[in-house]
């Protein structure tokens, strides 16, 4: 029997104790995000980027060895790019709770509040990354996304990835700016963010002084300028473990004056995050960080926000105990990865770096699935063997004046090793297919868009869904109805 026909029939279907574990959760999850790098679209193929494609697009405009850095750390850039557009401001639409049993990712964001001091406004985000765990295969894993990067903050095009968060708390949008960086982060990585955890400052040094500070194993000669006046220069000899206090701790993550800039920054915010979680973590600290409950509730709440539950971080605290060192994925996206060119952002120079998608793909599938990326293929680039590799469950929607359309396009996917599982009637007539994104399988959404011919970002829409029982919904419609090549 003809499975699609089969499919066709089937319908579509006291409380102190708790203050402590909550706050061993923040220790691990909220504190640890602003340890990562600050602050897509050179050849990105889902949605359009202003102005033309270089054309060594797929390469490294700065070369092998790495951007040319200016004394800031921050990559520099010759070709001037098109300003972003203006668009709406858009509605908040963040994903639904954690369901307690599936993959959670939380977005960690770092704040500098010397914006708004200084009277620039809202402040931009100093670091993000997305900390994924996953309860099932007891792994997690941490992204970082550096804040030069160039993406496309919805209703408000294109600019740095660290803008995100000062556009929604500037102009009041609903959620602020945790809800339009989580936004962001999902359509630039393709992942849902289920929850957001932020911290300033001087949260950070005051929790880093709270638990005693930090021990690092420091493999380089540093001289860090830590934040605030009166403080001297650290200086971090090679090599062996060193003690870090709360300014010391910040100096060091916040460092990136080298030759390395961002990318060397990120591996030292790795060794923070993964220094924090063993001082708290261990057998003769955790009692006493317990004891401190109180203490943490009162100093940090104003420095800390968050919209996580306390069921859910409890349950995020006991599963984070029972996952080991060697079970978390790091991950940095380098400079192999992206592209640099020169922009002008409010009327002033500025460098930004746009994304190699594939590359950042392999990375993301590494740090996102249990079982690395999705396929050895990813390097060459077979549209087809990436799809197959995806494994993504497909629902096919006929929304076009042609019976049946639904049935013979998915023998045709069936054909092709795609995992067509439902199929049916569109809620209504479509004159142009439209594909709907529900989890991160970008090589199949690819592979889609090339047999489609979508061109236009309008066609795709991310609406991430945890509760899906399909990863991707293709709406057909009479633009394939007329123009496929099926007989």
């Amino acid at each position: 029997m003809n499975i699609l026909n089969t499919l066709k029939n089937t319908k579509l279907g006291p409380l102190s104790f708790v203050q402590g574990v909550f706050w061993g959760i923040v220790l691990i999850f909220a504190l640890g995000g602003f340890f990562f790098i600050r602050g897509i679209v050179s050849c990105w193929t889902i949605t359009s980027l202003p102005g033309t494609a270089p054309a060594n697009c797929g390469t490294i405009t700065a070369g092998n060895e790495g951007p040319v850095l200016n004394e800031e750390g921050t990559p520099v850039a010759t070709e001037i790019a098109p300003p972003p557009p203006s668009v709406s401001i858009p509605e908040s639409d963040l994903p639904p709770a954690w369901d307690g049993a599936s993959r959670i990712n939380v977005l960690l964001i770092g704040l500098d509040f010397r914006d708004w001091e200084a009277g620039l406004g809202a402040p931009r985000s100093d670091t993000m990354i997305v900390l994924t765990i996953d309860p099932l295969t007891k792994t997690a894993g941490m992204l970082s996304i550096p804040r030069d990067m160039w993406v496309n903050i919805p209703g408000f095009g294109y600019s740095r990835i660290n803008t995100a968060y000062s556009s929604g708390e500037g102009n009041r949008l609903p959620g602020g700016g945790p809800a339009l960086a989580s936004k962001t982060v999902e359509q630039f990585l393709g992942v849902p963010i289920h929850y957001y955890a932020q911290i300033d400052f001087n949260a950070f040094v005051e929790f880093i002084d709270l638990i005693g500070g930090i021990e690092i194993y420091n493999d380089e000669d540093l001289r860090l300028d830590p934040v605030g006046a009166g403080k001297d220069k650290v200086i971090l000899k090679c090599c062996g473990m060193r003690h870090l206090n709360g300014y010391k701790t910040l100096a060091y993550v916040r460092f990136r004056k080298d030759k390395e800039g961002d990318v060397a920054r990120s591996k030292r915010q790795q060794k923070v995050i993964l220094a924090i979680r063993d001082k708290v973590l261990s057998p003769e600290n955790f009692p006493v960080l317990l004891g401190k409950a109180q203490q943490f509730y009162e100093e940090f709440s104003a420095g800390i926000k968050t919209n996580m539950p306390f069921d859910t971080a409890l349950q995020l605290g006991v599963l984070a105990r029972d996952i080991p060192v060697e079970s978390i994925k790091p991950g940095v996206i380098d400079y192999t990865m992206v592209a640099f060119e020169g922009t002008q952002i409010n009327g002033v120079d500025a460098s930004v770096m746009k994304p190699l998608p594939d590359k950042i793909r392999v990375l993301r599938d590494e740090v996102f699935t249990a079982g690395g990326p999705v396929s050895p293929m990813a390097a060459l680039g077979d549209p087809t063997a990436l799809m197959k590799a995806d494994g993504a469950r497909v629902r096919l929607l006929n929304g076009s004046f042609s019976p049946g359309l639904e049935v013979n396009t998915g023998n045709y996917f069936l054909q092709q090793g795609m995992a067509v599982t439902e199929v049916g009637a569109a809620d209504r007539a479509y004159d142009r297919t439209v594909l709907v994104l529900h989890s991160p399988k970008l090589y199949t959404l690819k592979y889609l868009q090339a047999v489609f011919g979508i061109g236009s970002s309008a066609q795709i829409v991310i609406s991430p869904d945890p509760a899906s029982t399909v990863d991707i919904e293709v709406f057909l419609g009479n633009d394939w109805a007329n123009n496929n090549p099926m007989p």
